[in-house]
């Protein structure tokens, strides 16, 4: 067996039958600028090393079976991980304990759910398109709980010192709820600003009725020798998967 992948686990109080956490670059096999576990197989990479990347992570992880991977379009549909998961979507959740949820990124924020008593579990892809669209809620919805009964952790994304973005994105946020200026702050040049993303989801996440938020805090953009990211490599950049699962039953 190859030697473990590196892997960032989430720290929130999840049940102990509950493994979730993200992906980091060591312990694959992709070559530079993929170097070295890019599990996305539209980032350019080599196919068969996308494949072995994504075998030594099932491995490593320990997984009941290959992760949902879903063809992500910064969308809101979300899809149940144990069934038919074809089509575009942006997140899964699942109730069987063989479906592990996964979702890619490279920057943009992957937000994981489960409930308190780990009967359900979820995963959503969440750029500022997606999360101003809603993609958090819809999973939400998905999940059938109680909000008061879910967790969610906020794993590796861009900070808030790196996200320059326009009016657009700004508008996209606080035409919905002008609370969310909050999370910009204005820079020197007319129009940009620099966006806290980890802010924008904690806010909808707490309107939504989820309050047990952890995670966050890290940046992409910094950390070249652990995370992927896309604003600071360009289209030649892999994807760290962030994944949720029950785990298998002790031997």
């Amino acid at each position: 067996m190859a030697e473990p992948i590196g892997f960032l686990a989430a720290d929130w109080p999840a049940p102990a039958h509950i493994k979730a956490g993200t992906t980091l670059r060591s312990g694959g096999v992709s070559l530079p600028p993929f170097d070295s576990l890019n599990l996305g197989d539209r980032a350019g990479d080599e196919p068969a090393a996308v494949a072995t990347n994504r075998e030594r992570a099932r491995e490593s992880l320990n997984l009941p079976n290959e992760p949902a991977w879903l063809y992500q379009v910064h969308g809101t549909r979300v899809v149940d991980a144990g069934h038919d998961i074809a089509g575009e979507a942006d997140a899964s959740i699942a109730r069987h304990r063989d479906a592990v949820c996964a979702v890619m990124t490279a920057d943009c924020l992957p937000v994981l759910f489960c409930d308190i008593a780990g009967s359900c579990w979820g995963a959503a892809h969440a750029g500022w398109r997606g999360l101003a669209e809603g993609v958090l809620e819809a999973t939400i919805d998905a999940l059938a709980a109680p909000p008061a009964d879910l967790m969610a952790w906020l794993g590796p994304s861009i900070g808030a010192h790196n996200f320059e973005v326009g009016e657009d994105v700004r508008a996209a946020f606080c035409d919905r709820a002008p609370s969310d200026a909050a999370a910009f702050v204005a820079r020197d040049t007319p129009g940009k600003y620099l966006a806290d993303i980890y802010a924008l989801a904690r806010a909808r996440l707490q309107r939504a009725g989820v309050h047990a938020v952890y995670g966050g805090g890290l940046c992409t953009i910094d950390d070249a020798a652990r995370f992927y990211s896309y604003r600071r490599n360009g289209a030649g950049t892999g994807r760290m998967a962030s994944l949720i699962w029950h785990a298998r039953e002790p031997n």
